[in-house]
């Protein structure tokens, strides 16, 4: 069975990647995913805030310290409390293009324009084969319009595009008044890819202590219904290759994203529920669902219950609406 597709301008041999996750901090772990198959390496985010806050601190010691003999670099502020801070990403970076033979693709994670972007060329030199531009925006400022919002991002991507050569992905969440014409400036500002959706962690409150409560839940296959939606709607719409990522665990969710118009499918918490090696057992047994089903190649597949050949989006999507509201009924007795 041919699975072979291109994302990022790699040809990959199947289109099932590892997410961003905790997986890829671990060099032994990273190889035990290379080795269950994974054509390509996503490694989670460097933040805004890290980048900014070490930038920050490093400037106030210099400052405070100016009249301090040279040698004095223990008085060098410590990069905030992470991981891996700024210059341990990029450290890591090149020890995992040391360590695999596949692409390895970095992430940055912010929401506004400012020198933290400067980092984009650090991870190019770093060897990173791609970069993913995850942005993660709380809109709460009642003074900020939707489009001054998304104009922020589309500057964010022009100036990477303009720094770099790397392919740029975007991973955005779904929070968007007119995704699909948010996606389509993103796809004309350069974007070569759009990864489908970001996961916001939802902040509970204890309200016996009065105090916020934050908790990482996994997702589950529900989830991916959202991600289907938006990859039948954009499908052959825009040049950009499509992404999804959470809700898909295992190959009946896989089919369903890629007969939707997904490019890759990238896997987060299957993988740390299940362990690296069950990113091999849905490649398998989506090639044997395609097999019975008399696909010949993931390009046949590949969009075929997409809206690409629906002149009206809109109205397919308000019937479904309707269709299912009135074919509920009330079951109480």
């Amino acid at each position: 069975m041919n699975l072979t597709t291109t994302y990022l301008g790699f040809t990959l041999p199947h289109p099932f990647i590892p997410g961003a996750s905790p997986l890829a901090d671990n060099l032994d772990t990273v190889r035990r995913m290379e080795d269950s198959g994974a054509p390509m390496i996503m490694l989670r985010s460097l933040f805004e805030e890290q980048i900014v806050g070490e930038q920050l601190a490093t400037y106030h010691a210099a400052e405070t310290m100016a009249n301090v003999f040279g040698e004095a670099t223990s008085f060098l502020a410590d990069p905030p409390d992470a991981v891996f801070g700024p210059e341990q990403y990029l450290e890591h970076i090149r020890k995992i293009r040391s360590a695999v033979r596949v692409p390895v693709v970095a992430s940055l994670n912010g929401r506004t324009r400012g020198g933290w972007l400067d980092y984009a060329k650090l991870i190019e030199q770093a060897g990173a084969n791609a970069l993913e531009l995850n942005v993660y925006d709380i809109a709460t400022d009642g003074e900020r319009s939707a489009a001054d919002i998304e104009q922020e991002t589309i500057h964010m991507v022009r100036e990477i595009k303009g720094a770099i050569a790397l392919p740029l992905a975007v991973k955005l969440s779904p929070f968007y008044t007119s995704f699909a014409n948010f996606a389509r400036q993103l796809d004309e500002a350069g974007a070569d890819a759009i990864v489908i959706f970001n996961r916001f962690y939802q902040t509970d409150i204890d309200i016996e202590e009065l105090e916020p409560v934050t908790a990482l839940h996994l997702s589950d296959s529900s989830e991916v219904l959202l991600r289907l939606r938006w990859l039948a709607i954009l499908f052959d719409r825009i040049r950009a290759d499509l992404a999804v990522t959470g809700g898909v665990h295992d190959a009946i969710g896989a089919v369903k994203a890629l007969m939707c118009g997904a490019t890759t499918v990238q896997m987060v918490s299957a993988l740390l529920q299940r362990g690296p090696r069950h990113l091999f057992k849905v490649a398998a047994s989506v090639s044997e669902w395609m097999d019975e089903h008399g696909y010949e190649s993931l390009e046949q597949l590949r969009g075929s219950m997409s809206l690409k050949n629906c002149p009206d989006p809109s109205a397919f999507e308000r019937a479904n609406y309707m269709q299912t509201l009135y074919s509920w009924r009330d079951e109480r007795p």
